[in-house]
């Protein structure tokens, strides 16, 4: 295929001269399709470019992406450009590049505008223009606008009337919500009280989870809550309850009865179709003769099941009855008639369904909305919905521009294949008053780019149709150039064979459309090649009756429990992480390596596999701080020793690096806590007296209780330090990575250790608060130079990115039956809201009025299915390589079908092939400790001394009597069930009784008396203080330093406004004692208390009170 054939122009092949004239020229509206690798980001940054240079302002630029990434590589690499144009380039001794001289900086100039589509003698006057306009940018002081969709939006909306937002229902003032994980959380607890207060409500909510399942339900909602701006805009069009008709409509010869069974079992005519069909299988073979009595009794009995089960199968189709059997005409006229009724019952539970679905998600969505008034937040759906609210209507557009001062005459979009309909609607309501204008001011010149052969947001709700309705609006409306490459300057020939041949036989079976053949600048050696596939057991043989065989027993204590699906996983991730690391030993760059897969399940196993065999690796989209493996085993830590019964996160802790220990140590562990009896005590209790392979359990035992000892008396960051130094953390986690990870593993401790002082400023939480919320927070992970590692990524997270050979992961798997609750949507990219948005119970099974729409949603899905092949194969420039799990049955269109006929098939690795790199001796550098005050004249009280091995952290509960007595235990008991109060109504687990009991060494009778005061406490004239009516924030076992005292709290809620006392904040202190208010010494603890908080509290009222174990409230008024 010639290059030609690569460039179009208006649908028409041209030359790659006239392409690049057309596609830079900033004063032509262009719509650029683009493949893989043909340099899209080039063209859009040559436009802006160009733009200057024509005298255009900086800040009258307006480029768009979908992410802050590309956003700042797209400034990154203007600032580049204008600075290498700026200056002759100097001499590079590494290369032995001479300095370029002043002749060759101005042909290099020239050369690059005529790149740009600049004529050639126009080039020649631009040149000296070029080369001062970086200085030129500078000297203006407002740059080009390089924004994301979303930041550009926020802009806008920042200066909206206050009268738009107002009927919005959006804040005055509002704090924005990138991630609205926490939101959405927060938002089940008033959605559910208020779907308990409403009978209705209370009845579709019960009826959703009979029908779906408790988890199914709710990610029922979940799913609609996500897609609550089309479900608003759906609603507003046209109610979404009737999106969905009933029977009758769909089915009309069966109006007029009132259930879908009647037509056959009330309707006379049904009747004796039914009887018919019973007396004509009555004289025939026995089993037929047993079918008709069903038949004949589920008649008399009006039992549609049964009726069902006499003619159908188990799989719901017609039984074969015997084409010779007299009758057999009224048999199957029955069977269709049974059929037909089937579909009309699905189709009244489809619409039962959706009116149900459409009722709790407006008051789902109400519940959300009221949450983020009440906190002030706006999040990126509000952002998107005000957005077209004020680029509809011009006038209004007009004015915010020039609230912005930012009049637009480019606009430029990367990446358009990702815009949703809601993003390009409010864009096309913009740009479409300048093209209904008779005059005015001139619309801005519009360049959009992108792919619809990448586009994989179907989550994100970004739809390929909009590209074409912007396409069609940009050459309709705005007069606007066509164009469309597919010559690429990445894959090499032997790849881009395979990504032709694959594209090309899925568009001749009608799977795919569009596609071009592909046309490449490489000159690379290059190919795809296949791993052997990893065998699959065969499934066992079922008996003689057809039923599977009995599963043999397994104790889970002597032996693992071997899921086949993660053992074949594993046995995968080993065979290509050996392929890998032989890459590597025959030359290739670990950074030259990509793993690619469609989920993140298999690249976590992966990376396990690579690091048993020293391979550096890292997940560059696993983008958080709390995502990060040597993060997850010290919170693992954290976790285990303030919930001293998390026996699964001691477990991951034990094997980290903070321990070494081994499965088999877990083993002897677990075989500890079962012999001790019931009730079984805490991997923790039993540690000290069980003897481990690798360790020293008595030993093991003294640190975790000095840890625990740490975690629960000291401000979390005091204690995570004290943790690090005591068990060599940083020097473990590093002798444990692989060398070029070393540097970014211990970052990324030391980047928690930093989280432990920011969270809250450090003081005011527990550990076990400060766990909860920086598992809930999205910590960015500190920023690194990006190692010398083998890169995993999901294919979402590929985009962009290249590398000289990829490795397809788990490619043999095909699409899986769409079994879970969706919503059908359809949106077409030319309409201002949705036409149609349709609940489903199970998406595998639609209704009959929903088959079209559900075949659109399946053929879309299977359309992205594709793209996502595409997107995959082409991130490789010369190595292309499949791996996979030998499939049950073979089940067509799996990627491993697409090319391995294509592919050179491999040999499976050998094992050892890289050996564990040795022992290496290395430094981390650590700053000498600073006495404390030093030059400065500080005072330092004793609490934030340094910590020394030998010391002891204070108690965790402030006893109130002699230390280990009697009453001091009780009262620890006591306070520890309180502490746990709310695992259930009214309560706590039943076991935490015996916990506490064996915890703090009490006999039957103490375990009795602390809880019969916890209960006191919890149901006494202070049970207010666990409501969730009355509370708006609660914490246990607070503790803040005040006046350099370490103080405890332990219970501080913020009780809700009432018609007699103002919100506030409440200091509550449990005491076993009938009338500790009597004690001037607790008295004035408890003032000291309240002082700390209202510190911290200056606004808010602040009440303290002692609660006794006799359930009494001993309160004074605070101020």
């Amino acid at each position: 295929m010639s290059e030609l054939a690569a460039y179009q122009l208006d649908g028409v092949p041209c030359t790659r001269e006239a392409f690049y004239a057309v596609a830079c020229d900033p004063r032509r509206s262009v719509v650029v399709e683009a493949c893989a690798g043909a340099g899209k980001t080039w063209v859009l940054v040559s436009r802006m470019l160009r733009a200057l240079l024509d005298g255009c302002a900086p800040h009258e630029i307006l480029a768009i992406t979908f992410t802050k990434k590309a956003a700042g590589e797209m400034r990154e690499r203007l600032r580049q450009w204008l600075q290498d144009f700026a200056r002759p380039r100097p001499a590079d001794p590494e290369t032995g590049q001479l300095a370029e001289t002043e002749a060759a900086w101005h042909e290099r100039l020239r050369v690059e505008l005529v790149s740009r589509g600049m004529a050639p003698e126009l080039a020649l006057e631009k040149r000296e223009q070029l080369q001062n306009l970086y200085e030129t940018l500078l000297a203006h002081g407002r740059p080009v606008q390089i924004r994301t969709f979303h930041g550009w939006f926020a802009a806008l909306l920042q200066t909206a009337p206050l009268s738009v937002l107002a009927d919005l229902g959006l804040p005055a003032g509002y704090e924005l919500l990138e991630d609205e994980a926490q939101a959405v959380a927060e938002v089940w607890r008033p959605f559910l009280r208020e779907v308990a207060g409403h009978e209705a409500l209370r009845e579709d909510y019960a009826a959703l989870v009979t029908m779906l399942g408790r988890t199914q339900a709710h990610e029922a909602l979940r799913i609609a809550l996500t897609r609550r701006t089309e479900f608003v805009l759906a609603d507003e069009a046209a109610p979404v309850q009737d999106a969905v008709p009933d029977f009758d409509a769909v089915f009309p010869r069966m109006a007029g009865v009132e259930q879908p069974s009647d037509w056959l079992l009330v309707r006379a005519a049904g009747q004796a179709l039914l009887h018919e069909a019973a007396q004509a299988l009555l004289p025939a073979a026995r089993t037929f003769a047993e079918c008709g009595k069903k038949l004949l009794a589920a008649v008399e009995s009006g039992d549609f099941d049964a009726v069902q089960e006499a003619l159908l199968t188990q799989k719901g189709e017609p039984r074969a009855f015997g084409k010779n059997l007299p009758g057999i005409d009224l048999v199957r006229a029955a069977q269709q008639e049974v059929l037909a009724v089937l579909a009309a019952r699905e189709q009244q539970q489809a619409r039962l369904h959706q009116q149900r679905m459409t009722r709790l998600t407006r008051v789902l969505i109400e519940c959300f909305a009221v949450l983020k008034r009440e906190r002030g937040w706006v999040d990126m759906n509000d952002v998107e919905r005000a957005a077209m609210r004020l680029l509809a209507d011009h006038e209004l557009s007009a004015w915010v521009q020039e609230r912005l001062d930012a009049r637009t005459r480019h606009l430029l979009i990367d990446e358009f294949q990702d815009t949703n309909p809601l993003q390009w609607q409010a864009l096309h309501a913009w740009l479409s008053g300048y093209a209904g204008a008779g005059g005015g001011q001139v619309a801005p010149s519009v360049f959009i780019v992108g792919d619809p052969k990448q586009s994989i947001y179907r989550f994100r709700r970004a739809d390929p149709k909009v590209f074409a309705a912007a396409r069609d609006f940009v050459v309709q409306a705005l007069g606007g150039a066509c164009l469309a490459t597919d010559h690429t300057r990445r894959n090499a020939p032997g790849v881009l064979d395979v990504v032709n041949t694959v594209m090309q036989q899925a568009q001749q079976g009608d799977e795919f459309s569009g596609f071009r053949v592909h046309t490449t600048e490489s000159t690379d050696d290059g190919g795809a090649q296949a791993l052997p596939l990893t065998p699959r057991p065969p499934r066992p043989a079922r008996t003689a009756c057809g039923e599977a065989p009995e599963l043999a027993w397994r104790d889970s204590l002597t032996m693992p429990r071997l899921e086949v699906e993660e053992t074949l996983r594993t046995l995968e991730c080993r065979q290509a992480a050996r392929w890998v690391a032989a890459r590597i030993a025959a030359g290739v760059a670990p950074e030259e390596i990509m793993v690619l897969a469609r989920k993140r399940e298999p690249l976590t196993v992966l990376q396990a596999e690579l690091r048993a065999l020293g391979v550096a690796c890292e997940q560059p989209d696993k983008s958080l701080l709390t995502e990060q493996p040597a993060v997850l085993d010290v919170l693992a830590l954290v976790d285990a020793l303030v919930s001293p019964g998390h026996d699964l996160m001691l477990a991951r802790a034990l094997k980290s690096p903070l321990f070494g220990c081994d499965d088999e140590d877990l083993a002897r562990i677990a075989l500890a806590v079962r012999a001790a009896g019931e009730p079984r005590p805490a991997w923790l209790d039993v540690l000290p007296t069980t003897e481990l392979q690798t360790q020293d359990g008595q030993a093991l035992a003294a640190d975790l209780a000095q840890y625990r000892a740490w975690l629960l008396s000291l401000p979390p960051h005091d204690a995570l330090q004290a943790i690090y130094h005591r068990g060599d953390v940083l020097a473990r986690f590093a002798a444990a990575a692989p060398p070029p990870e070393r540097a970014h593993v211990l970052r990324q401790l030391r980047a928690l250790l930093s989280v432990a002082l920011d969270v809250q400023g450090g003081r005011f939480l527990t550990a076990y608060q400060w766990l909860h919320a920086v598992r809930r927070l999205p910590l960015p992970l500190p920023r690194h130079a990006t190692p010398e590692a083998v890169r995993l990524l999901t294919v979402h997270g590929a985009k962009g990115l290249e590398a000289a050979e990829v490795l397809l992961l788990d490619s043999a798997s095909g699409l899986k039956a769409r079994a879970t609750p969706e919503v059908l949507i359809d949106w077409p990219g030319d309409v201002h809201a949705p036409r149609r948005l349709v609940f489903l119970a199970k998406g595998s099974a639609p209704p009959a009025s929903v088959q079209a729409l559900a075949q659109e949603e399946a053929a879309a899905q299977a359309r992205e299915e594709l793209n996502a092949l595409y997107v995959a194969m082409t991130r490789a420039r010369a190595r292309l390589v499949l791996s996979g799990v030998e499939p049950y049955q073979t089940s067509s269109g799996t990627w491993w079908q697409r090319i391995e006929p294509l592919a050179q098939v491999l040999e499976a690795p050998e094992a050892g092939v890289a050996a564990r790199l040795g022992l290496q001796t290395f430094t981390i550098p650590t700053l000498p400790a600073v006495s404390s005050g030093a030059g400065r004249g500080e005072v330092s009280y004793k609490e934030n001394q340094a910590l020394t091995p030998d010391g002891q952290a204070q108690s965790a509960i402030q006893t109130e009597a002699i230390p280990d007595s009697d009453a001091s235990r009780i009262g620890q008991a006591m306070h520890w069930l309180l502490e746990h109060a709310g695992e259930l109504a009214g309560g706590w687990r039943s076991e935490r009784v015996a916990h506490a009991r064996q915890r703090y060494a009490l006999s039957a009778e103490q375990s009795a008396q602390a809880e019969t005061m916890a209960r006191c406490i919890l149901a006494g004239e202070a049970a207010w203080a666990w409501s969730e009516v009355e509370v708006l924030e609660a914490f246990n076992e607070v503790e803040l330093i005040h006046r350099g005292e370490r103080l405890r709290i332990d219970r501080l809620v913020r009780r809700r406004a009432s018609a007699a006392e103002p919100e506030a904040w409440w200091v509550l202190d449990y005491k076993s004692a009938a009338h500790p208010e009597r004690d001037d010494v607790l008295r004035a603890q408890l003032q000291r208390y309240r002082e700390a908080v209202q510190s911290l509290y200056p606004g808010y009222a602040v009440r303290m009170a002692f609660l006794s174990g006799e359930g009494k409230m001993h309160s004074d008024a605070g101020s």
